[in-house]
Protein backbone atom coordinates (compact mmCIF):
# COMPACT_ATOMS: atom_id res chain seq x y z
CA UNK A 1 0.00 0.00 0.00
CA UNK A 2 1.50 3.49 -0.82
CA UNK A 3 2.19 6.02 1.94
CA UNK A 4 -0.01 8.54 1.96
CA UNK A 5 1.17 11.89 0.64
CA UNK A 6 1.40 14.04 3.81
CA UNK A 7 3.26 11.06 5.21
CA UNK A 8 6.52 11.95 6.39
CA UNK A 9 9.74 10.52 4.39
CA UNK A 10 13.13 9.55 6.14
CA UNK A 11 15.41 7.25 4.64
CA UNK A 12 18.54 8.30 6.39
CA UNK A 13 19.28 7.68 9.60
CA UNK A 14 19.00 11.84 10.52
CA UNK A 15 15.35 13.25 10.81
CA UNK A 16 14.43 16.18 8.85
CA UNK A 17 15.28 19.35 10.53
CA UNK A 18 12.79 22.47 11.28
CA UNK A 19 15.26 24.69 8.97
CA UNK A 20 15.17 21.94 6.26
CA UNK A 21 11.52 22.00 6.33
CA UNK A 22 11.05 25.50 6.02
CA UNK A 23 13.47 25.64 2.99
CA UNK A 24 11.48 22.83 1.47
CA UNK A 25 8.02 25.05 1.76
CA UNK A 26 9.42 28.25 0.50
CA UNK A 27 10.60 26.14 -2.17
CA UNK A 28 7.15 24.98 -3.20
CA UNK A 29 5.97 28.59 -2.35
CA UNK A 30 7.82 30.28 -4.43
CA UNK A 31 7.30 27.89 -7.66
CA UNK A 32 6.59 24.95 -9.38
CA UNK A 33 8.61 21.84 -8.43
CA UNK A 34 9.95 19.80 -11.37
CA UNK A 35 7.60 16.95 -12.12
CA UNK A 36 10.47 14.39 -12.99
CA UNK A 37 14.28 15.11 -11.94
CA UNK A 38 16.90 13.52 -13.58
CA UNK A 39 20.66 13.13 -12.40
CA UNK A 40 23.99 12.18 -13.49
CA UNK A 41 26.02 11.54 -10.55
CA UNK A 42 29.69 12.11 -11.68
CA UNK A 43 32.79 12.76 -9.54
CA UNK A 44 32.76 10.12 -6.98
CA UNK A 45 36.45 8.83 -8.52
CA UNK A 46 37.14 12.32 -8.36
CA UNK A 47 35.88 13.12 -4.83
CA UNK A 48 38.01 9.88 -3.50
CA UNK A 49 41.02 10.96 -5.15
CA UNK A 50 40.92 14.57 -3.68
CA UNK A 51 40.72 12.70 -0.40
CA UNK A 52 43.78 10.10 -0.86
CA UNK A 53 41.11 6.88 -1.02
CA UNK A 54 40.07 4.62 -3.62
CA UNK A 55 37.37 4.92 -6.12
CA UNK A 56 35.19 2.11 -4.94
CA UNK A 57 35.12 4.39 -1.43
CA UNK A 58 33.79 7.28 -3.22
CA UNK A 59 31.43 5.38 -4.67
CA UNK A 60 30.21 3.85 -1.21
CA UNK A 61 30.03 7.55 -0.54
CA UNK A 62 27.64 8.45 -3.67
CA UNK A 63 25.26 6.07 -2.12
CA UNK A 64 25.01 8.56 0.93
CA UNK A 65 23.89 11.21 -2.05
CA UNK A 66 21.38 8.74 -3.30
CA UNK A 67 19.34 8.14 -0.71
CA UNK A 68 19.45 11.89 0.63
CA UNK A 69 18.45 13.02 -2.54
CA UNK A 70 15.62 10.49 -3.20
CA UNK A 71 14.56 11.44 0.54
CA UNK A 72 14.80 15.11 -0.16
CA UNK A 73 12.77 14.92 -3.63
CA UNK A 74 10.21 12.67 -1.94
CA UNK A 75 9.86 15.46 0.47
CA UNK A 76 9.45 18.31 -2.25
CA UNK A 77 6.46 16.53 -4.07
CA UNK A 78 8.77 15.41 -7.25
CA UNK A 79 6.96 12.74 -8.53
CA UNK A 80 9.71 10.73 -10.61
CA UNK A 81 13.61 10.45 -10.19
CA UNK A 82 16.17 8.73 -12.76
CA UNK A 83 19.60 8.25 -11.62
CA UNK A 84 22.52 7.40 -14.28
CA UNK A 85 23.68 4.53 -11.77
CA UNK A 86 26.01 2.68 -14.35
CA UNK A 87 26.30 2.99 -17.99
CA UNK A 88 27.24 0.67 -20.79
CA UNK A 89 30.50 2.33 -21.50
CA UNK A 90 31.14 1.68 -17.45
CA UNK A 91 31.21 -2.31 -18.11
CA UNK A 92 34.73 -1.12 -19.89
CA UNK A 93 36.09 0.14 -16.71
CA UNK A 94 38.91 -1.96 -14.29
CA UNK A 95 37.35 -5.39 -13.50
CA UNK A 96 37.81 -4.70 -10.00
CA UNK A 97 36.16 -1.77 -9.93
CA UNK A 98 32.88 -3.29 -11.85
CA UNK A 99 32.88 -6.06 -9.28
CA UNK A 100 32.63 -3.92 -6.42
CA UNK A 101 30.25 -1.71 -7.90
CA UNK A 102 27.94 -4.79 -8.57
CA UNK A 103 28.44 -6.20 -4.75
CA UNK A 104 27.48 -2.34 -4.15
CA UNK A 105 24.27 -2.16 -5.76
CA UNK A 106 23.24 -5.90 -4.34
CA UNK A 107 24.08 -4.81 -0.90
CA UNK A 108 22.21 -1.16 -1.36
CA UNK A 109 19.34 -2.29 -2.99
CA UNK A 110 19.14 -5.38 -0.08
CA UNK A 111 19.23 -2.39 2.50
CA UNK A 112 17.22 0.02 1.04
CA UNK A 113 14.28 -1.79 -0.56
CA UNK A 114 12.27 -1.84 2.89
CA UNK A 115 12.74 2.01 3.13
CA UNK A 116 11.74 3.02 0.00
CA UNK A 117 8.62 0.66 0.47
CA UNK A 118 7.81 2.18 3.68
CA UNK A 119 7.68 5.64 2.04
CA UNK A 120 5.60 4.73 -0.60
CA UNK A 121 8.91 5.14 -2.89
CA UNK A 122 8.23 2.29 -6.26
CA UNK A 123 11.79 1.29 -7.64
CA UNK A 124 12.29 0.84 -11.13
CA UNK A 125 15.24 0.14 -13.76
CA UNK A 126 15.83 0.87 -17.32
CA UNK A 127 18.90 -0.37 -19.33
CA UNK A 128 20.32 -4.10 -20.70
CA UNK A 129 20.01 -5.91 -17.11
CA UNK A 130 20.36 -9.01 -18.52
CA UNK A 131 23.82 -8.14 -18.44
CA UNK A 132 23.99 -7.67 -14.60
CA UNK A 133 24.90 -10.44 -11.57
CA UNK A 134 22.30 -12.79 -11.76
CA UNK A 135 22.25 -11.94 -7.47
CA UNK A 136 21.81 -8.73 -8.69
CA UNK A 137 19.09 -8.88 -11.22
CA UNK A 138 17.57 -11.24 -8.30
CA UNK A 139 17.36 -8.50 -5.41
CA UNK A 140 16.16 -6.03 -8.28
CA UNK A 141 13.17 -7.98 -9.21
CA UNK A 142 12.58 -8.86 -5.67
CA UNK A 143 12.84 -4.88 -5.01
CA UNK A 144 10.42 -4.46 -8.28
CA UNK A 145 7.93 -6.57 -6.54
CA UNK A 146 7.96 -5.43 -3.26
CA UNK A 147 7.46 -0.92 -4.50
CA UNK A 148 5.48 -2.55 -7.38
CA UNK A 149 2.19 -0.66 -5.74
CA UNK A 150 3.49 2.53 -4.68
CA UNK A 151 2.60 5.61 -5.78
CA UNK A 152 4.38 8.61 -4.14
CA UNK A 153 7.22 8.77 -6.32
CA UNK A 154 9.28 6.78 -9.01
CA UNK A 155 12.66 5.71 -8.11
CA UNK A 156 14.25 4.70 -11.82
CA UNK A 157 18.12 3.04 -11.80
CA UNK A 158 19.71 3.36 -15.07
CA UNK A 159 21.44 0.33 -15.25
CA UNK A 160 23.49 -0.75 -17.82
CA UNK A 161 22.04 1.86 -19.70
CA UNK A 162 23.44 3.94 -22.77
CA UNK A 163 21.01 5.86 -24.95
CA UNK A 164 22.10 4.66 -28.29
CA UNK A 165 21.58 1.49 -27.30
CA UNK A 166 18.03 2.42 -26.31
CA UNK A 167 17.19 4.16 -29.61
CA UNK A 168 18.77 1.39 -31.96
CA UNK A 169 16.38 -0.95 -29.49
CA UNK A 170 13.55 0.91 -30.46
CA UNK A 171 13.77 1.50 -34.29
CA UNK A 172 14.88 -2.08 -34.31
CA UNK A 173 11.43 -2.85 -32.35
CA UNK A 174 9.71 -0.58 -34.94
CA UNK A 175 11.29 -1.72 -38.04
CA UNK A 176 10.26 -5.29 -37.05
CA UNK A 177 6.50 -4.42 -36.42
CA UNK A 178 6.54 -2.44 -39.87
CA UNK A 179 7.94 -5.85 -41.35
CA UNK A 180 5.33 -8.31 -39.97
CA UNK A 181 2.68 -5.50 -41.55
CA UNK A 182 1.57 -4.13 -37.72
CA UNK A 183 2.66 -0.74 -38.60
CA UNK A 184 2.46 1.24 -41.65
CA UNK A 185 6.20 3.25 -42.10
CA UNK A 186 3.43 6.20 -43.22
CA UNK A 187 2.24 6.31 -39.87
CA UNK A 188 5.12 6.71 -37.44
CA UNK A 189 5.35 9.46 -34.96
CA UNK A 190 7.48 10.98 -32.26
CA UNK A 191 4.93 9.27 -29.88
CA UNK A 192 5.56 6.00 -31.79
CA UNK A 193 9.27 6.16 -30.86
CA UNK A 194 8.42 7.41 -27.47
CA UNK A 195 6.74 4.30 -26.45
CA UNK A 196 9.04 2.00 -27.81
CA UNK A 197 11.80 3.18 -25.56
CA UNK A 198 11.95 2.01 -21.87
CA UNK A 199 10.72 5.05 -20.89
CA UNK A 200 7.49 4.62 -22.05
CA UNK A 201 5.08 5.79 -19.59
CA UNK A 202 7.58 8.13 -17.76
CA UNK A 203 6.96 11.89 -18.22
CA UNK A 204 10.39 13.37 -19.91
CA UNK A 205 12.74 15.10 -17.43
CA UNK A 206 11.93 18.70 -16.79
CA UNK A 207 15.09 19.36 -14.74
CA UNK A 208 18.93 17.35 -15.27
CA UNK A 209 21.22 17.48 -12.87
CA UNK A 210 24.83 17.05 -14.07
CA UNK A 211 27.93 16.90 -11.31
CA UNK A 212 30.96 17.30 -10.87
CA UNK A 213 31.27 19.71 -13.68
CA UNK A 214 31.02 17.78 -16.90
CA UNK A 215 29.66 19.77 -20.10
CA UNK A 216 28.24 16.60 -21.88
CA UNK A 217 25.12 14.51 -21.47
CA UNK A 218 27.31 10.94 -21.97
CA UNK A 219 25.00 8.94 -23.89
CA UNK A 220 21.79 9.46 -20.75
CA UNK A 221 18.29 9.93 -22.11
CA UNK A 222 19.37 11.65 -25.56
CA UNK A 223 16.06 11.73 -27.01
CA UNK A 224 14.06 12.27 -23.71
CA UNK A 225 15.66 15.14 -22.51
CA UNK A 226 14.85 17.48 -25.83
CA UNK A 227 13.56 20.45 -23.51
CA UNK A 228 14.90 19.37 -20.81
CA UNK A 229 16.04 22.32 -18.66
CA UNK A 230 20.32 21.63 -17.51
CA UNK A 231 22.27 22.18 -14.77
CA UNK A 232 25.86 21.70 -14.46
CA UNK A 233 27.52 22.36 -11.02
CA UNK A 234 30.76 21.73 -10.08
CA UNK A 235 30.07 19.62 -7.33
CA UNK A 236 31.29 16.08 -6.97
CA UNK A 237 28.01 13.69 -6.32
CA UNK A 238 29.01 12.35 -2.95
CA UNK A 239 29.06 16.01 -1.78
CA UNK A 240 25.41 16.51 -3.36
CA UNK A 241 23.09 16.79 -0.89
CA UNK A 242 19.62 18.23 -0.17
CA UNK A 243 21.15 22.02 -0.15
CA UNK A 244 22.60 21.62 -3.09
CA UNK A 245 19.50 20.13 -5.22
CA UNK A 246 17.85 23.33 -3.68
CA UNK A 247 20.34 25.57 -5.72
CA UNK A 248 19.42 23.25 -8.72
CA UNK A 249 15.20 23.12 -8.19
CA UNK A 250 15.60 27.06 -7.63
CA UNK A 251 17.50 27.55 -10.87
CA UNK A 252 14.96 25.51 -12.92
CA UNK A 253 12.15 28.06 -11.05
CA UNK A 254 13.71 30.90 -12.58
CA UNK A 255 14.11 29.68 -16.04
CA UNK A 256 11.46 30.72 -18.74
CA UNK A 257 10.40 27.44 -20.36
CA UNK A 258 8.90 27.99 -23.47
CA UNK A 259 9.21 24.26 -25.51
CA UNK A 260 10.47 26.42 -28.81
CA UNK A 261 7.64 29.35 -28.95
CA UNK A 262 8.10 32.69 -28.86
CA UNK A 263 8.24 34.20 -25.19
CA UNK A 264 5.03 36.42 -24.11
CA UNK A 265 5.59 40.40 -24.42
Amino acid sequence: MATPVDAPVQLTNVAQTAADRAEQAALQARGSIPEHVACIMDGNGRWAKARGKTRVTGHHEGVLSVREITEACAQLGVSHLTLYTFSTENWNRPAAEVSALMALLVRTLRKEAENLHRNGIRLHAIGDLDRLPAKGQRELQEAFDLTAGNTRMTLTLALSYGSRWEITRAVRDIAEAARAGQLDPAEITEETVSEALLTRGLPDPDLLVRTAGEMRLSNFLLWQIAYTELYVTETFWPDFRRSALYDAVRSFQDRDRRFGRVADV
